[in-house]
This record gives structure tokens, C-alpha cells and sequence, in this order.
């Protein structure tokens, strides 16, 4: 007996207890306030339209950065963020080759404008020298042998039985040979005083001046082995490293298993940009000739910004998923409208940043 009521007792207790369970789990707990408010459309007939942030420049795009040679990357003086000015520095790429190269052609081309000047040089007055002295002793030895002739021709004609007609013969021919010796001997002084001839002066100059271009060039191509800032902006990111190995195609990104730029720039970010992609079918709708409305809301947030018309840009081109390009396929085309604010303090903005945009003054 005493059993059967401690058993009453347990199950009075846990059908108490699954009632009170039953009204607290029946109760539906107030629902949470949403983190922000979805973006409405803040005209009467206004359209939605997706939009990116950009720099603020003429072409209305970052600037993305590419080597103009190959090789490994060995010193990175910026770092993402910062504010540079148009020349600096901002990679170098490793140039022994290169730079051996250049100084190779610029010795030639040295070489090259020592030789010219040497030629313009003439004639050397050591050589010109030479050159009268040779002519002297050709006088000298014509000399000689006249007077040798004319001491035999007056003994032969004394007596023509003095002189031999070998010796009159050999004579006569060691003055013609003395006489033809001082001609080729003054010609040859004449030839020095003249200095060098004008068309090897001409043809040194055109190989000095290939050579010197040729320098000039190479030196110029180990210049752009250290990448500088082609403008004044802000480094938006450096997607390189040290060691690294870049070419005029970029640098490879084992994350999208492609190449892009080794570095992208944007202008001084006090403005930004928002390119603006509306769908073709909803093109006939803009009225852009005056310009148009647009407020641009800050996806997350409650903020919202009134955009600037700026431009379009009157090229219709194939809408770009956020998903693999490479494979994707879309028929969709979308026109580019280029809009910008002044970038504000709070919330934090960034080029890249995906925002969600709504135009007015449609028809």
C-alpha cells in the first residue's frame, strides 16, 4: 500500500512537470531587432543596380600594376595602404644579367667614341714627324745618287773608256729609283698632314652612334627592373612577395590559380568611385542626358550615400559573376554609369567593396 502511493506520488510530480514544460515551451519568444534595414528603394521609380567602388580618376578604374621584364622579385619598398608619390619606388626586380649587359655596351660604345677621336685626332704629330723625316732622306738619297751620275757622266765624257756602260746603266737607274722613292715619300707626307679619311671618320660615327643607342637602350631596360609609382595614390594591395617570380603577365595567385597584377594603386582617397552595372533591360529607362539620381546603401549597415553622376561609359559589355570567370557563362550585358562621393569618416569604405545602388529620374 505504501508503494502504490509513492508511485502516485512520482507520476503526480511528472505529469506536473511535463505541464509546466508544455506552457513554457508553447510560449514564442519575441523575435530579435534586425542588425540593419534592408535597402528600399528611396525614389518613386527608381531601378536596383549593382555597384563596386573605385578610385576616383579619370578612367574611373584602379590602376593595376605590371612588370615590362621577367625575374625574381628581391626588395619590396611599399606596403599596402600607403600613400605614395608618382616615381617611387615601390619593387625591384633582380637585374645582375642585365646590368652586366649595360655595362658591356656602354664599354663598346666608349671603345667606339675613343676610336672616332682618334681619327679626328690626325694626324699624330709623332707619325707626321716620320712622315718628313722619309721625305728628307728620299731628297737626300736622290741627291746622292745625282751626284754619283754626274761624276761618271763627266768622266765618261772625258773618256768614254773610263766608265763602263754597265756602270753609266746603273746609275742612270738608282737616279730614276731616288727620283721615284721622293715622289712616293712626299705623297706619303702629304697623305699624313691630310689626317684621316673623311668616310672612316662618317662610318666610325654611325657605329659610335648605334652603340651609344644600343647602350642607351639596354640602360633604359635595367631601369625598369625597379618597378616605380606611375602616379600619385594609395597602394591597394601588393600581391607579391620576395622571391617571387613576375613577368609582363603578373604575378601567379595560387588562390584563383591565375595571374594578376603584382600591385594595384588608386588615387588619393578622398573621393571614391562606384561603377554602376545596370541590366540591358532596363537601359531604355535611364535619362542620362541631364544626368540622374542615385543613392548608394552600404551592405550590413544602415548607411546610405547620395552618389555624383559623373559619366557613362556608352559600351555595353557581358555581366561578370562573382564566381569563377574563367569558366562562367552569361549572356547578360550590363552598361557601365560611373558615380562619386566624398569618402566619409565612418563607416570604413574601400575600392573592391560590393554595394547595392538604386537610380532615380527614370522613366
Amino acid at each position: 500500500m505504501k508503494k502504490n502511493r509513492w508511485l502516485f506520488l512520482i507520476s503526480a510530480l511528472g505529469a506536473l512537470i511535463g505541464v509546466v514544460a508544455a506552457v513554457i515551451y508553447a510560449q514564442q519568444k519575441p523575435p530579435l531587432p534586425p542588425m540593419f534595414q534592408p535597402a528600399a528603394n528611396p525614389y518613386r521609380s527608381g531601378i536596383y543596380a549593382n555597384g563596386i567602388v573605385e578610385s576616383d580618376q579619370a578612367s574611373g578604374a584602379n590602376v593595376n600594376v605590371y612588370p615590362e621584364v621577367t625575374g625574381t622579385v628581391v626588395h619590396i619598398a611599399v606596403r599596402e595602404g600607403q600613400a605614395i608619390k608618382r616615381g617611387d619606388e615601390m619593387l625591384t626586380i633582380e637585374d645582375s644579367v642585365q646590368r652586366a649587359l649595360a655595362a658591356q655596351q656602354a664599354a663598346q660604345a666608349d671603345a667606339a667614341d675613343a676610336q672616332l677621336a682618334q681619327l679626328m685626332a690626325q694626324p699624330r704629330k709623332e707619325t707626321l714627324e716620320v712622315a718628313q723625316a722619309q721625305a728628307d732622306a728620299a731628297v737626300a738619297s736622290l741627291k746622292t745618287v745625282e751626284d754619283q751620275y754626274d761624276k761618271l757622266h763627266k768622266s765618261w765624257q772625258i773618256d768614254a773608256r773610263s766608265v763602263s756602260q754597265d756602270a753609266m746603266d746603273n746609275a742612270t737607274n738608282a737616279v730614276a729609283m731616288a727620283r721615284s722613292a721622293l715622289v712616293v715619300a712626299r705623297r706619303q707626307l702629304a697623305l699624313t698632314r691630310a689626317g684621316a679619311w673623311s668616310y672612316d671618320i662618317r662610318n666610325q660615327e654611325k657605329q659610335r652612334d648605334a652603340l651609344r643607342k644600343a647602350a642607351d637602350a639596354s640602360d633604359a631596360l635595367l631601369k625598369k627592373y625597379v618597378i616605380r609609382a606611375p602616379m600619385d595614390g594609395v597602394v591597394l594591395s601588393v600581391n607579391t612577395a620576395v622571391g617571387a617570380y613576375v613577368s609582363p603577365a603578373g604575378t601567379y595567385d595560387t588562390y584563383t590559380q591565375g595571374t594578376q597584377p603584382v600591385a594595384v594603386l588608386s588615387s588619393q582617397q578622398d573621393w571614391l568611385a562606384v561603377r554602376v552595372y545596370v541590366d540591358e533591360i532596363l537601359v531604355h529607362r535611364l535619362q542620362l542626358e541631364h544626368g540622374t539620381q542615385a543613392r548608394m546603401f552600404l551592405r550590413g549597415t544602415d548607411t546610405s550615400i547620395a552618389l555624383e553622376f559623373v559619366r557613362v561609359q556608352p559600351y555595353l559589355t557581358p555581366k561578370i559573376q562573382l564566381s569563377d570567370q574563367r569558366t562562367e557563362r552569361v549572356d547578360v550585358r550590363v552598361l557601365p554609369v560611373i558615380f562619386r562621393f566624398r569618402r566619409p569618416q565612418q563607416p570604413a569604405i574601400y575600392p573592391g567593396q560590393l554595394v547595392d545602388v538604386y537610380l532615380g529620374g527614370v522613366s
